[in-house]
């Protein structure tokens, strides 16, 4: 078997792990690799297509870490974030207020419903702000 059969097949292997870990970097490994191979098919020793390996895996990982994949989301406020918690801006009906306070209704219980500050307690359809445990945070 030729070098550069060596270098697809560790590519291939490098993908395969890749899709079992659901991160992108192995990827750029992968692709690290397949230019490795590359140098292999192009007639390069054993040393410079470890070299060009290297090269280019690292740049496509610092280069996958600097794009918008590759950042840290900071502390995501999932009582709040609306691809963390499905209620999130949905509506329900509140009848009356109490001290801004209510009891609703939604998704068949009874939930405690808080107004949102800056909100006027009157009865109508309010959308769901927040979710804090078992309370829903709402806004006009």
């Amino acid at each position: 078997m030729a070098d550069w059969s060596y270098w697809l097949a560790a590519a291939g292997l490098t993908v395969i792990l890749e899709l079992f870990s659901g991160t992108f970097y192995l990827l750029m490994i992968a692709i690290g690799l397949a230019a490795g191979s590359a140098a292999a098919l192009l007639g390069f020793g054993g040393e410079v297509q470890l070299l060009v390996a290297a090269v280019v895996g690292a740049g496509a990982t610092a280069a996958l870490r600097r794009s918008r994949f590759g950042r840290q989301q900071g502390s995501v406020q999932a009582e709040r974030d609306p691809n963390v918690n499905l209620d999130i801006g949905q509506t329900v009906h509140v009848p009356e207020w109490r001290d801004n306070a209510a009891r609703v209704m939604y998704r068949g219980a009874l939930w405690d419903v808080e107004l949102a500050p800056g909100g006027t307690p009157a009865p109508g359809q309010y959308t769901i702000r927040e979710v804090r445990g078992s309370r829903l945070i709402v806004a006009a």
